[in-house]
């Protein structure tokens, strides 16, 4: 028995051996069990990142050729330091560090020494390249940015950290990513996705041939292309009228939420972003606190909306049956809405306003006593004062509007709970929060939502979510950006307030801002304005602000102008408004004395007043 067993523990033993070494080589292989074999080189076949274009397609995004160096530590030789980085253009402090990150990464394995060299640098490089055993150059395509005022949108790449190559197993050191903007909401589409070719070394480490003849080689994948809802001549040209102004300019086609322009004044050219001097232009860029260029004042700003805010709390008193189109209002220069508060007005003593007129003047008594009238008709503020912030909340207010950008802010439309952590004890009422009814107060709107407003205005009552993206490449995009949202306020009530606004152009506060042979409406908005200054809270001139679209009856363009310290709607935000509007429906600009007067405006001694440390005045 026994002499019968052996011979069969052997056999078994080695089957099982056999199975298990088949089962290891050949049939559990994986793309970490290659990577980390000795004898096995990972070489990745990278796809050319998409290209983005703009609505008419027109190319905003290309790629352009760059070079990584490459060191492989266990095959370099003894080298003149000196030589090597004055060539690199680095100091030999730099060049220990990165010898040591990368002995530490792998002293066999091939990683990034310097990354995105141009091909001027390159060129000096590669001559002298020869005597230095251990370096190779890997070719790599970088972004090249056609449209420079886009930086807020398109966002910029750069290489991954060792967080996301930690936290992501795609990734590996030296490769890039999407960094904010449509790069980064749509890296996944504009990446494809690598491929990988595994070859055999000898233990000289030369590459002998492909392992198992290629069997786990992947071929990549196309990236895809996306075009912008984005107007490449209308982005310039708002550019060109923000020059020496701080704000935003957002315009929608209202029919289809898609964007046709974000500008972010100051901005940046996103090519700073490129190359071996990212790290230095990022950080000048960031050390700008004064203009802030990347800050996303469009996405990002929370300011008050000031008497752009007056529409809404029209629509929501004509739903609420609080008013008629012909209910009026007595204005004597404002109105006491409680007992010894008074708020001004700059309607003239004995004038009574209708919904008509009060749009157009910008009443602010007219505004403050309807919302007043809102929250009261509940005999309770809480119950008021939420179902007021109900309807606000459809227009899309106070929370993400969920367009397809990293970036945004959700403003801030009060309900009874943030009142009540200020007034405990049910110690507040409708009078205490009556700023709300001209925009000012705590309600916090972004240049974008007051955008929206103006689309939903313009479509008597609906807007679709806003949106970067109009088309990808074999793809189809996310199917909410088609979808309509109703506000709670019926669509009947709208015609009501577009005639106010179109009123506000023709004899009210925007009359600078008609054009010729197409019918505009707007709303000015004018909005405090305030800086902490040594801890010590001062007032800076007021915001200017406009909100409106065109043409009245078939609306093309909705638009949103957010100008800092800018005076007056009327001042600054509306002309700017109606020279965009112009230039998108005519494709030029007739009104050459108003481009010329907002071209040559300069408003900078307004936001360096804080810091000069003079006395100042605002409002001048």
């Amino acid at each position: 028995m026994k002499n019968k067993l052996l011979p069969f523990l052997i056999i078994l033993s080695s089957l099982i051996f056999v199975i298990r070494l088949f089962w290891v080589q050949i049939i559990d292989i994986n793309d970490v069990k290659l990577s980390n074999k000795n004898s096995v080189e990972k070489i990745y076949n990278f796809p050319e990142r998409g290209y983005i274009f703009d609505r008419n397609n027109k190319l905003i995004v290309d790629n352009e050729l760059f070079y990584d160096l490459i060191i492989i530590p266990s095959e370099i030789q003894k080298l003149d330091t000196l030589e090597f980085c004055e060539i690199l253009k680095i100091n030999k402090k730099t060049f220990l560090e990165k010898i040591e990150k990368a002995k530490n990464y792998s002293k066999i394995k091939p990683s990034v020494f310097i990354s995105q060299i141009s091909k001027n640098d390159f060129a000096v490089i590669q001559e002298k390249l020869w005597k230095y055993k251990g370096f190779t150059v890997r070719k790599k395509s970088n972004r090249n940015y056609l449209l420079s005022s886009a930086s807020n949108i398109l966002g910029y790449i750069s290489e991954v950290n060792d967080y996301e190559v930690r936290d992501d197993s795609y990734y590996e050191s030296g490769e890039l990513i999407g960094r904010q903007g449509i790069e980064k909401a749509y890296e996944e589409k504009l990446r494809g996705f690598k491929g990988v070719n595994y070859f055999q070394k000898d233990k000289f480490n030369r590459i002998t041939g492909p392992y198992k003849n290629g069997i786990y080689d992947t071929i990549s994948q196309p990236a895809k292309n996306i075009n912008l809802t984005i107007d490449f001549d209308l982005q310039i040209y708002g550019d060109s009228l923000m020059i020496n102004k701080f704000g935003s300019i957002i315009a929608i086609e209202p029919e289809s939420g898609e964007i046709l322009s974000l500008i972010n004044a100051p901005n940046f050219d996103p090519n700073l972003l490129i190359g071996r001097d990212r790290s230095k232009n990022y950080l000048k860029l960031k050390n700008d606190t004064i203009g802030k260029p990347l800050f996303d004042r469009g996405l990002q700003g929370m300011y008050p909306p000031g008497s752009t805010f007056k529409l809404i709390n029209g629509l929501i008193a004509l739903q609420e049956e609080i008013i008629t189109p012909n209910n009026k209002i007595l204005c004597n220069y404002g109105h006491f809405y409680s007992k010894n508060r008074f708020m001004k007005c700059h309607c003239k003593s004995g004038t009574y306003n209708d919904l008509n007129t009060a749009i157009y003047n910008s009443c602010n008594t007219y505004f403050a006593t309807i919302y007043k009238q809102t929250l009261e008709k509940y005999n309770n503020s809480k119950k008021g004062i939420d179902n007021w912030k109900k309807h606000v909340s459809s227009f899309g207010l106070g929370d993400y509007l969920g367009y397809d950008h990293p970036l945004g802010q959700p403003g801030l439309i009060p309900d009874s709970n943030y009142y009540d952590k200020w007034y405990p004890n049910n110690r507040w009422r409708a009078a205490t929060t009556i700023s709300n009814g001209i925009g000012q107060g705590e309600i916090l709107t972004t240049p974008i939502q007051l955008g929206n407003i103006a689309a939903t205005i313009a479509n008597r009552g609906w807007f679709i979510t806003p949106h970067f993206v109009k088309k990808v490449t074999n793809d189809s995009i996310n199917s909410k950006y088609k979808e309509k949202k109703f506000t709670s306020v019926d669509s009947v009530h709208y015609e009501k307030i577009v005639k106010g606004m179109y009123d506000v152009i023709e004899k009210g506060t925007a009359q600078n801002s008609k054009i010729n042979g197409i019918k505009i409406v707007g709303k000015t908005g004018t909005a405090e304005n305030f800086i902490k200054i040594n801890d010590t809270r001062k007032q800076l001139t007021d915001h200017s602000i406009f909100i409106g679209f065109a043409p009245m009856d078939n609306p093309k363009i909705a638009i949103a102008v957010f100008i800092e310290n800018g005076y007056w709607g009327t001042r600054w935000a509306a002309p700017i408004a109606s020279l965009m509007m112009e230039k998108y429906l005519k494709k030029k600009v007739n009104r050459k004395y108003l481009e010329n007067y907002i071209l040559n405006g300069n408003l900078m001694n307004e936001y360096l007043k804080p810091y000069s440390n003079d006395n100042f005045t605002i409002n001048e």
